[in-house]
């Protein structure tokens, strides 16, 4: 019984450690630069939510050393370059590629 025990919290221990630790190696250098775009990703959202012209629920938005990738479906184009505009205004952006699909 003690055995099962040891080795069940050695398996969960390398889980825990392992997961926690994929986030940050992502091709990027740092723990502040994941956090960072963490921040700028919830800042966009944030934004999205705000704003009535764009559907923040059919926009992803992803973050990665301060480029963003807007993703998803809007109903116009007006809404796809707003969203873009929204995203170009949050503080950290250094740039961004929209892949918003227009709904015909």
């Amino acid at each position: 019984m003690f055995t099962r025990t040891t080795l069940a919290a050695l398996v969960a221990s390398v889980a825990l450690i392992t997961m926690t630790g994929c986030a940050v190696t992502r091709d990027q250098s740092t723990v502040g630069a994941y956090i960072d775009d963490t921040a700028i990703t919830t800042s966009v959202k944030a934004r999205f939510v705000d704003n009535k012209d764009v559907d923040a629920s059919a926009i992803s938005v992803e973050t990665l050393n301060g480029t963003v990738m807007l993703s998803g479906f809007a109903k116009n184009s007006t809404e796809k370059i707003k969203a873009e505009e929204i995203t170009r205004a949050v503080k950290g952006v250094k740039s961004v590629k929209n892949e918003i699909a227009v709904r015909s």
